[in-house]
Parts: C-alpha cells; sequence; structure tokens
C-alpha cells in the first residue's frame, strides 16, 4: 500500500524505491526533501584511545590497507561531491585521522579542488603539536577535538591511554594556529559529568567553543543505555549551576548543536556552548549530513545498518557521473529518522570509530 511522502513521490512499504527521473535535483536529496551539503569522510578505522564509549580495551582489527581509500580516491570523491552533488562542507573523521601519514595531502589536494568546500577535521589532538601548522597551510578551515577530561586520571579512564597532557598539548598547537577551535565532550555518569562546568569554564577562558555531544549507541562493547546516559536537559542542569544559559538567537541552519550564550551570574557574557541531543532532543527532520566509511562506502544516516560502495566501481573504472548517480540512489533511500525510539532499534553493527562521525 503506497503512501504520500513530502515529495509527492509513492512510497510502497518495506521496499526503498529507486530515485524517480522526475526528481531532477542534481544534488543529494532524499524522499523527505532534505539535502545533503554536509560530507563526512573517515580516513581510516585506526585510533590510538581506546575511548570506553566507542572500542573495547583491546581494540578492533584493522582494515586491511589495501580496502582503505587512498589519498587520489578521497580527493576524486570529494570533487564528485563538491562539483557534481552540491557538497559545501567537508569534515575529515576516523578512527583518527592523525595516524593518516598522507593527511596534510589529502587536506591540501581537496582545498584546491575548483569548488573548494570548508574543510575541517575531528581529531583527538595526539600528535597534533606537530602537525597543526601544515594542516593550516594546506588549507584545512577548522578543528574539532575531543577532551572528555581535564583530569589525567579520568581521562585514563575514558580513553584508557594516558594521554592527557598530549592532548592538551594539540589543543595548544591548534589554538595558535586557527582562528576556530571546537571542543567536544561526551558525559559518562559517575564518570567525568561532575566536571561540565569546569570544562565549560577551561575552554571559555581560551576562546574555543565546547559542544557536549549525548552518549549515542555506538560503542563496540553494546553496553549503552537509554537510562544512565547523560541527557542534554541534564547538561543544562550542569551547567546552569555556575553559568547563565540563553538560547542562540541565530539560526540552527542544519548544524547539528543546538548553541547557547553563556554568562558570568552577574550577566557579563563569556561566549557559547553547544549542546549535540542526537537521542533525546533528535534533529533528524533538518539533517545535511551524508558520510564515507574508510572504504569508500556511503551511510546515509550514522545509524544505518545498510551501504552503497563507491570504491569498488571507481577502482573498476566508473566514470565520475556513475559515482554520482550511485550517491544519489544512496541517499535517496535514507530514512525519515534514526528510528531510537522505534519499539524495533537496534544498535548497527559498525562502531563510531568504524564509521567515522
Amino acid at each position: 500500500m503506497a503512501a504520500v511522502v513530502s515529495l509527492g513521490i509513492p512510497q510502497v512499504a518495506g521496499r526503498t524505491p529507486a530515485r524517480p527521473a522526475s526528481v531532477t535535483d542534481p544534488g543529494l536529496v532524499d524522499r523527505f526533501g532534505r539535502v545533503a551539503t554536509d560530507l563526512r569522510v573517515s580516513l581510516t578505522d585506526r585510533c590510538n584511545l581506546r575511548c570506553t564509549y566507542c572500542m573495547p580495551a583491546e581494540g578492533l582489527p584493522a582494515l586491511p590497507r589495501d580496502q582503505v581509500m587512498t589519498r587520489d580516491e578521497i580527493v576524486r570523491l570529494v570533487r564528485v561531491a563538491t562539483r557534481d552533488l552540491g557538497v559545501r562542507q567537508v569534515r575529515f573523521t576516523g578512527g583518527e585521522p592523525l595516524l593518516r601519514g598522507d593527511l596534510v595531502e589529502i587536506v591540501r589536494g581537496c582545498a584546491e579542488l575548483p569548488d573548494r568546500p570548508e574543510i575541517s577535521l575531528t581529531t583527538n589532538a595526539v600528535g597534533l603539536d606537530h602537525r597543526a601548522q601544515a594542516l593550516h597551510d594546506a588549507g584545512l578551515d577548522r578543528l574539532n577535538i575531543s577532551l572528555d577530561s581535564l583530569d589525567p586520571g579520568t581521562f585514563e579512564r575514558l580513553a584508557r591511554r594516558p594521554f592527557l597532557d598530549r592532548t592538551l598539548a594539540g589543543i595548544d598547537a591548534a589554538a595558535r594556529a586557527f582562528d576556530q577551535v571546537k571542543v567536544n565532550t561526551v558525559l559518562v555518569r559517575d564518570v567525568n559529568d561532575h566536571e561540565a562546568a569546569d570544562l565549560l569554564a577551561w575552554c571559555l577562558a581560551r576562546g574555543l567553543e565546547l559542544r557536549f555531544i549525548e552518549q549515542m549507541p555506538l560503542d563496540a562493547d553494546h553496553a549503552w543505555s537509554r537510562g544512565t546516559m547523560i541527557t542534554a536537559a541534564e547538561t543544562r542542569d550542569l551547567l546552569s549551576a555556575r553559568f547563565g544559559l540563553t538560547p542562540d538567537e541565530e539560526p540552527r541552519d542544519g548544524a547539528p548543536a543546538e548553541r547557547y550564550r553563556v554568562t558570568a551570574p552577574d550577566g557579563t557574557p563569556l561566549g557559547t556552548v553547544g549542546i549535540i541531543a542526537s537521542v533525546t532532543e533528535p534533529f533528524c527532520g533538518d539533517c545535511r549530513r551524508t558520510r564515507l566509511t574508510a572504504e569508500g562506502a556511503v551511510r546515509a544516516c550514522l545509524f544505518a545498518h545498510t551501504e552503497t560502495d563507491l570504491l569498488g566501481p571507481l577502482r573498476a573504472g566508473a566514470s565520475d557521473a556513475e559515482i554520482a548517480d550511485l550517491w544519489r540512489a544512496a541517499m535517496w533511500g535514507k530514512k525519515r529518522g534514526h528510528g531510537m525510539d522505534d519499539a524495533g532499534f537496534h544498535q548497527p553493527e559498525r562502531t563510531m570509530s568504524a564509521i567515522g562521525g
């Protein structure tokens, strides 16, 4: 039995229809009218941390190197995305992208494209102190750096590595090289949630924008529980005990973070903070993201259970136009939402480190 979706195209229950010829938008449009303009590219599934909400203590088997996209393949797919599919922002993720020895060359190759996108990088900053300036000079526009604790013991408990000093050195180098640096924090109940206000104060004092991210069901141990995660509402309460929070009047414009203006108790403006509430306050209706895994597969949603291979066809000689058509078809099949509130929801088999953030 057919149902009408927002674009006026019949959808057959239980089956993803092919993108009809009547849809003439050349971009990455889906059945619900959303258009993806933000591309996340995983450069590797390897990581030098073992964060409890992402990877098991022993790590995960790494992809064979010949299955991972090369520098030239990445630049070609980004070229197709920006020239033919309307992508305007590209963020490189992992795993840990700093583990790519050719990271600077990847950034430079994308920055030199005729339809140059805004280029950003998500990293744990371990080793960034030696590469921040080179990445800036190659064309990287901004950085998102993960930092879950300012306490060495708590940092090691969460990351299972004693690398807080190296992360802080990377943040300092990033702040020297870049005008815009964001810090990402995942709060874990009874581990680092008491540090929420301290982390915000630390970032505000350094001109960094902190963003709290709700813990998502993408951990390798499948230990995530909605009942134990720190929610966006709880995060706001933790921050409001020390700061004033006022919703930012600037349009969200598809961004995952809800931004708040932060003030001191006397009303003095201090900066902004963001909260990404993927679980409790989902923003699927305005999602503008498309993803490539390290082995060149399209994921229409972070929580998708299917992928569309682009690297195989590319290596087999597919043209840019054929690659673009495959990508469009993959995004046409994107679901309305991640479905975490559905009775039948089950966690994707792939972890965040394998998908790319």
